[in-house]
C-alpha cells in the first residue's frame, strides 16, 4: 500500500486498470502499527477477513507474541493482495483491553467472574433440567455469521442430535437467508452460481440493492480498475441512495421501497417484449416459462414507474442495457433481501438471467452476495437449521444418509417441519415454549428489530440467557452465563465467502486471559452432556479444528458442497479453492451449472420450494410433477404492497444499511480508532429538498421515530430519493452512557429501536429496508433549541428526477420540539462493555 494514500478518505486507494478478459492486476495493500518497521516482523501467519464476506486474503504480523499488522495475499484469487479499510485496521480490536477473559454468571441479579467448570456446569445443569422437564424443543441456538465452519458443524451436530433440537439459526438469517432461498427456488439447491472472476469478463454489471463500494470493497476496487481499463462495463444499479455504485452507474434506479418486484417484473416484461431471449438455453434447461411471460405481461414499464416512482423511460433503458449485454453479471444483496417480498424480488433476478442464458459461462452470472463473513458456513453446515450439505429436510432418503453419517437414528434428526427460524426463535421464548438460549458471536440486543421488544424477551426471569461473545455486549448484559471467547487471530480454522472460497486462517496469537475458541467450548459442552451415537460411542468425536473438518469432509462427500479434496495443507500457502472440490473438480469450481442445472433433480435438490406469497413448502409430489427431469424452475411472482406503508402520523419511509467502516453491531470496528474515528456515531440521512421543506440544515440533531421506537441522530442532507430516512444499523449503546440500552419513553441511538417485527415469507429474513417512521427536529445543529413546533407541507417525490410529488402524499413531513436527552437505563448492575 501506498504510505501516502489515506485509506479512510481513499478507502479504494489506487487504481490499476486492465482490459475486459484480462488478469486483474497484483496490488499488495499493508498496514504495520506505528513504530513496527517491515523488518521488525518475526512471522506473518495465514488468514482472510471476517469483517465482511469477501473472503479477503491477508497475512497477520506478528511480533512478541502481537499482532501488529496486516499485509494482503498477492497469491490469492479473491483480492490480488488487496484490503479494505476493515481488513488494514479491524484487527486492533483483538488487543482492546475491555475484552472478556474470564466466565461471568449472574448471582444475586449481578454478572460476577467464575471459573470454567462453575459457568459449563450452569450450563449443563439448565440443559439436562429443561431436557427431563420440558424436552429438547425447550431449548434453542442462536449463532452467529462470523465463526468457523468447524465450530458451526460442531455446534449443528450437537444441536440436532445431541439436544434434538429444531431451534437453531444464526444471525445469518438476518443478511443471507434471501440468498439461500433464493438459489433453492430457482435451482433446487444453495450454491452461488457465479465468480468474483466473472467482474474481469462481464460487459454489464448489475447491481440491484447491493451498495458494493461499502460492503465489499475489494471487489469495488475490481469495478473500478475495469472502469478504468479498456472496454469498460455498464453499469446498472438499484438503490434509493446516491451511492458510490449510482454514480458510476450507466442507469441508476432508485425505486421506491418495497417496490422490487414490480420493477424486475418490468424489466422482465421489456426483456421478454423485446425478445432479448436464449429460447435454446429456456427450453434445455428451465420450466415455467409460459407461467412467468403470462404474469409480466401487464407489467409494463409505465405501470411499474407509477409504483416504483421512477420515470418509465429509466425503466426502458435499463431493460436496454441488460438486454443488450453480452455477458451479464448481477449482484444482489440487502436491498433486496431485507423486504417485504425479499425471495420473490430475489427469484426475478435469477430468472432474468436464466431467460438471457447469462450462467455457468465467464462474465456471465449471478451473485447473490452474503452479508456476514462466514455465513456461506453457516448454511453447508447446518448452523441456519437446514441439513448439512444441503439435504433435503422432506426427503427421508436425505435424512437417513445424514443420519449413517452420524451413526444415529433417523428419527433423532429433527425433520417433521422446517427448522425454527431465528424470528421464531425469539416469538417462542417470548411465549415462554423457549427456555434457554445459547447465542454465539452475535448481538441480537442491537441487530434484531424493534429492540424494546428483544430487551424485554432477554430480560425476561425464565429464559435462561446464555452468550458467548469476545465483549459485554448490550445482550451479554443480560445473559445468565458469559462464556469469553477466542476470535480470528486466536485460533485455527476454515471459512468460505460468498463465491464459495475456503481460506483457512491459522492462529498467530494466544486469546487473552482465559478466552476460548468457540470449539473448544461447544466440544466441552458436548462432552459434558455425553452425547453418544447409536452404538454408545462419542457422537462428536473430533477434538481439534483440523479433525473437525476432516469430520464435515464427511458429510459434505457426493453433495453440492464436496470438500473432499480440500485438506488444510491445501489451503496453506497458496490461493483459496472454491467448492465443489473433490474427485470430480480437484481443483475446484469457478463457477456452477456450466453443464446444465445439476441439483434440481426431485431425489438430490435439497429443497422443494415454497409458495413465493405465503411461504408454504412445496411437497415432494408436487415439486416431481412440475419439475421431472430437474431443470431450473422459472418462479414468477405478483408485486403486493408493503405491509406498513407511510401514513399521515408517519409520513416517511426507514430504511437501514451499512457503512464502509463499520461491522454488524460494531464489536470489532467500535475498537479500531481509525474506523471509528471515520464513522464515530449514528447520523439520519435524508433528500436535499426533504431537508429545505422542513428548516432543516446539515448536523441538526433530529429524532427518528416509528410506532415501535424512536432514536437520534444528527442530520445528513444527500441525494437521497425524496421520503426515505436512511439510518446505518450500527450503533448501540456500549459506548454511551445508557450502556444497555434507552430509558422508557426516551430516544436510543440504534436504528432498530424502529424497525419492525416482520419477515418475508419464504426466507423469513426480517424487513429492515420498509418501516413508516416520522422525523422531529430536536436542536439545530449550532446548538440553538429549536423552534416553536411548525409543519411543513412537503411529500414524498420523483425518485431520479425530483420534480413532482406523488398524490395522496402527507401535509407534514417534519415537526420540531424542545430537547430531552436520554437517561442511563439501569437494568443490569455489572461490567460495562462491548457489542458484537
Amino acid at each position: 500500500m501506498d504510505a501516502s494514500v489515506d485509506r479512510i478518505a481513499q478507502p479504494w486507494g489506487g487504481r490499476t486498470p486492465y482490459a475486459r478478459h484480462g488478469d486483474w492486476p497484483v496490488r499488495v495493500d499493508t498496514y504495520l502499527a506505528d513504530g513496527v518497521a517491515p523488518g521488525e516482523v518475526e512471522r506473518w501467519v495465514q488468514a482472510a477477513s471476517i469483517l465482511h464476506s469477501d473472503g479477503d486474503a491477508m497475512d497477520i504480523a506478528v511480533r512478541n507474541g502481537r499482532m501488529v499488522g496486516v499485509r494482503g495475499r498477492a497469491v490469492d484469487r479473491v483480492n490480488r493482495g488487496r484490503l479494505g479499510p476493515k481488513d488494514l485496521f479491524g484487527w486492533q480490536a483483538n488487543a482492546s483491553p475491555d475484552r472478556l477473559t474470564r466466565p461471568l454468571v449472574r448471582r444475586d441479579g449481578r454478572l460476577v467472574e467464575t471459573d470454567w467448570p462453575t459457568a459449563m456446569d450452569r450450563i449443563v445443569s439448565r440443559s439436562r433440567e429443561l431436557l427431563d422437564e420440558r424436552g429438547p424443543g425447550s431449548i434453542g441456538f442462536y449463532t452467529s455469521g462470523q465463526l468457523f465452519l468447524e465450530e458451526y458443524y460442531t455446534l449443528a451436530v450437537l444441536a440436532r442430535a445431541g439436544i434434538g433440537t429444531n431451534h437453531l439459526d444464526g444471525n445469518t438469517r438476518l443478511c443471507t437467508a434471501t440468498a439461500a432461498e433464493a438459489l433453492k427456488e430457482s435451482f433446487g439447491c444453495d450454491g452461488q452460481p457465479g465468480s468474483y472472476d466473472d467482474i474481469d469478463q462481464a460487459d454489464v454489471i448489475a447491481l440491484f440493492g447491493h451498495n458494493l463500494a461499502e460492503t465489499q470493497p475489494v471487489q469495488w476496487m475490481r469495478i473500478l480498475d475495469r472502469l478504468e481499463g479498456a472496454e469498460p462495463p455498464r453499469l446498472v444499479c438499484v438503490d434509493p441512495r446516491p451511492t458510490q455504485v449510482a454514480r458510476r452507474a450507466t442507469v441508476h434506479l432508485a425505486p421506491r421501497s418495497g417496490t422490487n418486484v414490480a420493477l424486475l417484473n418490468a424489466l422482465l416484461h421489456e426483456t421478454i417484449r423485446h425478445d432479448r431471449m436464449d429460447h435454446a438455453y429456456i427450453a434445455a434447461h428451465a420450466v415455467g416459462f409460459e407461467e412467468l411471460a403470462a404474469r409480466v405481461e401487464s407489467c409494463t414499464a409505465e405501470w411499474a414507474g407509477d409504483i416504483c416512482d421512477v420515470p418509465a423511460q429509466l425503466i426502458v433503458e435499463a431493460a436496454e442495457v441488460l438486454g443488450s449485454a453480452d455477458r451479464l453479471l448481477s449482484t444482489v444483496l440487502q436491498g433486496v433481501y431485507q423486504s417485504h417480498q425479499a425471495t420473490a424480488a430475489a427469484v426475478q433476478i435469477n430468472n432474468l438471467h436464466l431467460i438471457r442464458g447469462m450462467l455457468g459461462r465467464p462474465g456471465a452470472g449471478v451473485l447473490q452476495m452474503n452479508g456476514q463473513p462466514t455465513a456461506q458456513n453457516t448454511r453447508e453446515c447446518g448452523a441456519n437449521g437446514d441439513l448439512p450439505g444441503f439435504r433435503n429436510w422432506q426427503n427421508d432418503e436425505h435424512v437417513a444418509d445424514l443420519a449413517q453419517v452420524w451413526n444415529v437414528e433417523p428419527a433423532t434428526i429433527p425433520h417433521y417441519a422446517p427448522s425454527t427460524h431465528a424470528m421464531q426463535m425469539f416469538r417462542y421464548a417470548e411465549q415462554g415454549s423457549i427456555r434457554m438460549l445459547w447465542i454465539s458471536g452475535t448481538n441480537p440486543a442491537v441487530s434484531l428489530p424493534e429492540l424494546s421488544r428483544i430487551r424485554s424477551i432477554l430480560s425476561g426471569e425464565r429464559l435462561f440467557v446464555v452468550v458467548q461473545d469476545l465483549f459485554l455486549t448490550e445482550t451479554a448484559q443480560l445473559a445468565d452465563v458469559v462464556l469469553p471467547a477466542a476470535t480470528w487471530g486466536e485460533k485455527t480454522g476454515t471459512f468460505t465467502n460468498a463465491d464459495r472460497t475456503v481460506h483457512l486462517c491459522d492462529k498467530a496469537v494466544e486469546p487473552p486471559g482465559e478466552a476460548r475458541p468457540d470449539l473448544d467450548i461447544f466440544l466441552d459442552y458436548a462432552a459434558r452432556m455425553d452425547f453418544r451415537d447409536k452404538d454408545g460411542g462419542p457422537l462428536v468425536s473430533w477434538r481439534d479444528p483440523e479433525s473437525a473438518f476432516e469430520a464435515w469432509k464427511r458429510c459434505s462427500a457426493g453433495r453440492p458442497c464436496d470438500y473432499t479434496g480440500l485438506t488444510y495443507g491445501r489451503l496453506r500457502g497458496g490461493s483459496g479453492i472454491q467448492w465443489p472440490c473433490g474427485d470430480q473438480a480437484p481443483d475446484g469450481t469457478p463457477r456452477l451449472y456450466t453443464k446444465g442445472i445439476t441439483w434440481a433433480r426431485p431425489d438430490v435438490c435439497e429443497s422443494y420450494g415454497k409458495d413465493l406469497a405465503t411461504g408454504a413448502s412445496v411437497d415432494a409430489v408436487e415439486y416431481r410433477s412440475l419439475n421431472p427431469e430437474g431443470k431450473a424452475m422459472l418462479k414468477a411472482a405478483e408485486f403486493l404492497p408493503a405491509h406498513e406503508a407511510p401514513s399521515r402520523e408517519y409520513p416517511f419511509q426507514l430504511t437501514t444499511g451499512r457503512t464502509l467502516y463499520h461491522f454488524h453491531t460494531r464489536t470489532k470496528t467500535g475498537r479500531a480508532p481509525q474506523l471509528n474515528a471515520a464513522a464515530p456515531d449514528v447520523w439520519v440521512e435524508i433528500s436535499a429538498v426533504d431537508a429545505a421543506a422542513g428548516d432543516l440544515d446539515e448536523g441538526d440533531l433530529v429524532e427518528v421515530t416509528s410506532p415501535r421506537g424512536a432514536l437520534r441522530g444528527r442530520l445528513r442532507i444527500t441525494d437521497l430519493r425524496r421520503g426515505v430516512l436512511f439510518v446505518p444499523f450500527h450503533y448501540g449503546y456500549w459506548d454511551t452512557p445508557a450502556g444497555l440500552g434507552p430509558d422508557i419513553g426516551t430516544s436510543g441511538r440504534a436504528a432498530n429501536e424502529a424497525t419492525i417485527t416482520d419477515w418475508d415469507p419464504a426466507s423469513k429474513q426480517p424487513l429492515f429496508k420498509t418501516a413508516a417512521a416520522a422525523l422531529t427536529l430536536v436542536a439545530k445543529g449550532d446548538g440553538r433549541p429549536s423552534p416553536a413546533p411548525t409543519t411543513t407541507a412537503s411529500g414524498p417525490g420523483r425518485g431520479n428526477d425530483g420534480v413532482r410529488a406523488t398524490e395522496g402524499g402527507p401535509d407534514a413531513l417534519v415537526t420540531q420540539t424542545t430537547d430531552h436527552a436520554p437517561g442511563p437505563r439501569d437494568v443490569l448492575p455489572g461490567p460495562q462493555g462491548g457489542t458484537a
